[in-house]
């Protein structure tokens, strides 16, 4: 049963009396361990929720619920707030503090008393888990927008809180950083923590997202499973939002075809599971295995292995990995399925904490008319 996190009832927020509110009598709840994304047009409301979210503001009317209890805007309570739940601004611009990468990434864990030692630690995992490693010396002043980005993201998880908000994240990030992050999200999510994404990136966080939260105008237009949302392409529209991808072309060939559109296909795999109709399907052979490792592991593994499509998934395994030749890099989990699903083995080395991930994609391929094996490499 999930638990319910935060729950804001009736709650109304304006910048200054003289302006419409920004929300405007909103009601929802956020339960833990979900994949939330929060979506709506520029202006809808989201970047206002999550700092309502945060404490940062103060409702006018109505009340937010952390844990059960009203927020506390005390110096001490939005502490206790704020050590619990991280957030990664739009802008990195309004987070970062400090002069040097590593001093900006160790600025929260650093602020809450953590022991130094720790806090060393912690930022050179965050920063390897961004691939900016190499600047952890550089000033800030002289990264991009995009390393700037990775580098708010590394704070974030420096702190290692137990809610995730994370407010465009891929906004400025290549498609590769892009990947690396939803990556980081599943993660953080297999380890506990609470992860909310607000987004324009609509087919990146279709294929993730449990429960979409839908934003327009200042109110709460929608919350629950996407696919009824975007079942109604006019209020889809009237919000701001466009259909996904693999939406539109599912709905569009199941017609063509005389299928029902149900089940929804999120990813490029479970469509062409429903719509290949495969006689026969290859096997993903799974390695979860420990960056130390990894590479000795990629090395025996293959020696049976070879000629067989390879994909790493997940921030240490693709570390250890980098000098070794793999064909997917990126998205690996989606790419071996499908490869699976067009008969071709393939072989899937990945962090271990993913383990599950795997798993739940291999079962929701079933109900698309693929039932792939998965076969744990020993």
């Amino acid at each position: 049963m999930m638990t319910e996190l935060f729950r804001l009832e009736d709650v109304t927020f304006a910048h200054n009396p003289n302006v419409p509110p920004v929300m405007d009598g909103f009601s929802l709840t956020i339960e833990g361990g979900r994949r939330t994304a929060v979506l709506g047009a520029n202006g809808a409301g989201k970047t206002t929720l999550f700092y309502t979210l945060t404490g940062v503001h103060r409702p006018q009317k109505g009340q937010v619920l952390y844990n059960g209890s009203p927020i506390d805007y005390t110096r001490e309570g939005l502490r206790d707030l704020r050590s619990d739940v991280a957030v990664v601004l739009q802008n990195p611009d309004e987070q970062i503090f400090c002069s040097l990468v590593e001093e900006d990434v160790a600025f929260g864990p650093l602020n809450l008393g953590i022991d130094r030692d720790e806090v060393e630690a912690r930022v050179e995992k965050a920063l390897r888990d961004m691939r900016i490693s190499e600047y952890a010396r550089r000033p800030l002043q002289q990264l991009s927008g995009g390393q700037r980005k990775r580098v708010a993201i590394a704070g974030a998880l420096a702190m290692q809180p137990k809610i995730m908000i994370m407010d465009e994240p891929t906004a400025g990030l290549d498609p590769q950083a892009s990947m690396e992050v939803m990556e980081l999200a599943e993660k953080l999510r297999l380890n506990g923590v609470t992860v909310l994404i607000s987004t324009h990136d609509i087919d990146l966080v279709y294929r993730w997202a449990d429960v979409s939260d839908v934003l327009n105008k200042g109110k709460i237009e929608f919350t629950g499973d996407a696919d009824e949302f975007y079942s109604d392409p006019e209020r889809v529209y009237d919000c701001g939002l466009l259909i996904p991808s693999v939406y539109g072309m599912n709905k569009d060939v199941s017609a063509v075809n005389g299928m029902d559109a149900s089940p929804y296909p999120h990813s490029c795999s479970e469509f062409t599971a429903k719509f290949g109709r495969p006689s026969e399907v290859g096997t993903v052979y799974c390695v979860p295995v420990e960056e130390a490792e990894a590479a000795d592991r990629y090395d025996s593994v293959m020696k049976d292995m070879r000629g067989m499509c390879t994909g790493v998934y997940g921030p240490d395994v693709r570390y250890a990995l980098r000098e070794r030749d793999v064909e997917f890099r990126f998205d690996a989990v989606d790419a071996c399925f499908l490869k699976a699903v067009e008969g071709k083995d393939t072989v899937l080395f990945y962090d271990p904490i993913y383990d599950v991930s795997v798993k739940e994609q291999a079962k929701r391929l079933g109900a698309f008319g693929a039932d792939i094996r998965t076969e744990a490499v020993r």
